[in-house]
C-alpha cells in the first residue's frame, strides 16, 4: 500500500478479475450511478488480508487531510 498525500489517495495492488468477473460488475445497477464501468476506472480484487494495510493506509490519509480529529 502507499499514501500519497499531494493527490491524496490511496494506492495499492488488486488482482485483475477474470472476464466474467468483470462483466458480473460492469452489470452492476447502483443507485445514483450509470451502468457500466466509466473509462477512467477499474476493478480490481482486493485479498481479505490486505484489508488491515487498506485502513491503516485510509486512516494515514485522513490524518493527513486534516479529516480525523
Amino acid at each position: 500500500m502507499c499514501v500519497t498525500i499531494t493527490l491524496p489517495c490511496v494506492i495499492g495492488p488488486g488482482w485483475k478479475p477474470s472476464p466474467e468477473l468483470q462483466a458480473e460488475c460492469a452489470a452492476l445497477e447502483l443507485p445514483g450511478h450509470a451502468v457500466g464501468i466509466p473509462e477512467h476506472e477499474a476493478v480490481i480484487r482486493v485479498p481479505a488480508r490486505m484489508v488491515p494495510m487498506i485502513r491503516e493506509a485510509c486512516d494515514v490519509v485522513e490524518r493527513a487531510a486534516g479529516r480525523v480529529h
